[in-house]
């Protein structure tokens, strides 16, 4: 090579490094983000080439997302640019480069990825900026908020104070079909998941108390909350919940009624939004999963959500997420790192004092009554596989042996009834109170907690 020949190769270099390493402000990276997403195809190059020579960390998950959204001809180029960045090869998979990117938590995007996120979910629904915008509070990763595919922010509707009806009513549930119940001074319900599949959020009033039932279906997980919150100023605020139709880790991002903030589902804590700081969390109640004739035979007086939601759905058993309900791969990405179980293996779990600790369903198939703890509080668990019916309760040193006909027995034989609420004891009227416990599927509980527990 000639002199002449390496002073122009050097001046090359430099001039590409000098173009690549331009005074790149969050508004530069930004408007590259953008190009990687909705830009033109010499737009996107241009991002993906500074992306890629300087190895810029901050823009993959801008690229990650941009293999989501960007036409489908040209997400070859960016799966390679984010291949030469991470020495990863996931392709063109959304889905696997987003698992990577939750398992590797210090590879953050840049500064302003909030406003950027914003204008992506503006384009599909603008009212999507009442849940995302610039300068958002939070205390999860922005980038591993995701949309969950239905087209607008009220795409997936609640239930406010559904219609019901007495059991003896010619209601149009199966023997067989999954119910969630609840009893609560004596008002005694059941909603159908038939139902739940498609509206995922109900707020009620049950037994004077105000509450919501938030299921989320991809992570098979209902949960009861009580909705009424105490202020400093004494004066209780009732909140209202509705589905952003936003996702983080295939949990379901609900919102509230008053400030928009963002909740995960799982934990009844808010995580973006005005709230995201505000150390709120929901307290849960029991709730019981079993089938309409369980409880039916249980609860004589039930009532039962009637089909007049007010809504054109197909409410066919199964119809809304029955092909994802039996397969036992996830719709949305989550870490599946925590093999102990399989991602959707059904789980009943106990969150108690910042310890967790879940039992396999199929635990109940051996045994419908297992005595364990959580942390330092000594528990019974009565659980029927078929039904997917798992109550908990405190029990103060005693053992329970086996249950039968609405009872279970204790060392001595001792029968004690079984109810909502609680174990009672025939004679002394003793009570043993009930624990608000969920099921779900695994991958819910290890995407929640930093630390479960598992029974042996």
């Amino acid at each position: 090579m000639t002199s002449y020949t390496l002073a122009v190769c050097i001046a090359l270099l430099l001039s590409l490094s000098a173009s690549a390493t331009e005074d790149v402000t969050a508004e530069t990276l930004r408007e590259y983000a953008h190009a990687l997403v909705a830009g033109s195809k010499s737009e996107r190059r241009r991002a993906l080439r500074y992306a890629s020579f300087n190895r810029d960390t901050q823009l993959i998950a801008a690229m990650i997302l941009s293999l989501r959204y960007a036409p489908e001809d040209q997400r070859e180029d960016i799966a390679s640019a984010l291949e030469r960045m991470t020495n990863k090869n996931y392709g063109n998979d959304w889905f696997r480069w987003m698992q990577w990117q939750q398992a590797n938590p210090d590879i953050q995007p840049f500064p302003s990825y909030d406003r950027f996120l914003a204008s992506v979910l503006s384009s599909i629904d603008k009212d999507f900026a009442s849940f995302i915008y610039p300068g958002i509070q939070r205390t999860i990763a922005i980038h591993e908020v995701v949309w969950g595919g239905v087209a607008a922010k009220v795409g997936i509707p609640a239930l406010d104070h559904p219609p019901m009806v007495g059991a003896n009513r010619n209601v149009d549930i199966g023997d067989n079909e999954l119910v969630f119940g609840v009893a609560i001074n004596d008002d005694v319900r059941a909603y159908p998941y038939r139902y739940m599949d498609w509206h995922e959020m109900l707020n009620d009033t049950i037994g004077g108390e105000p509450v919501s039932l938030a299921y989320c279906t991809l992570c098979g997980s209902g949960i009861l909350y009580r909705t009424k919150i105490d202020t400093k100023e004494g004066i209780p605020i009732i909140l209202k919940f509705g589905s952003s139709g936003l996702l983080h880790r295939s949990n379901k991002l609900m919102f509230d009624d008053k400030t928009n903030s963002l909740w995960n589902q799982f934990s009844g804590k808010p995580v973006a939004g005005t709230l995201a700081t505000s150390n709120l969390q929901l307290s849960n109640l029991p709730l019981t999963t079993t089938t309409w004739k369980k409880w039916r035979n249980q609860h004589p007086q039930t009532l039962v959500m009637a089909k007049a939601t007010g809504f054109s759905r197909d409410y066919t058993p199964g119809a809304a997420y029955g092909s994802y309900q039996r397969s036992p791969s996830l719709m949305f990405p989550a870490s599946t790192d925590d093999r102990r179980f399989g991602d959707k293996s059904r789980v009943f779990g106990l969150a108690i004092s910042g310890v967790q600790k879940v039992w396999p369903l199929r635990a109940f198939g051996k045994n419908s009554v297992i005595n364990d703890r959580v942390g330092a509080l000594r528990v019974v668990l009565i659980g029927d596989v078929k039904s997917q019916e798992v109550r908990a309760f405190r029990s103060d040193q005693i053992t329970f042996t086996e249950s039968r006909d609405g009872q279970v027995l204790d060392q001595e034989g001792t029968a004690w009834r079984i109810t909502e609420e609680a174990l009672v004891h025939p004679e002394s009227n003793r009570q043993l109170s009930r624990l608000p416990g969920r099921l779900s599927y695994w991958f819910a509980w290890s995407n929640t907690y930093s630390q479960v527990e598992v029974a042996e």
